[in-house]
């Protein structure tokens, strides 16, 4: 499946995903799965806090815009995280 090739690719040293602690890169891997919140709490034996925490600091780092009616920052997030995968950043 293309979605998983793309996930499991390594990421490149550069780039905005080199912002992200590795914590905030396991976290954003397992939304780019398509994981909930609580399911990638279980993955990483988390709380639902610290997950929420996480996907906050990641939207911060990635610069993602604060608008929710407008825009979707989990799917943007996502779709950031695969494009640096598919391009090698």
């Amino acid at each position: 499946m293309l979605a998983r090739r793309l996930v499991d690719r390594p990421a490149g040293p550069s780039g905005p995903l080199a912002t992200l602690s590795p914590r905030e890169s396991d976290v954003l891997r397992l939304m780019a799965e398509g994981r909930s919140n609580n399911g990638i709490a279980a993955a990483l034996y988390l709380s639902a806090k610290s997950v929420e925490k996480n996907i906050a600091s990641i939207f911060t780092k990635l610069d993602l815009p604060a608008d929710s009616a407008a825009h979707h920052r989990r799917v943007l997030a996502v779709l950031r995280y695969l494009d640096a995968r598919a391009s090698g950043d």
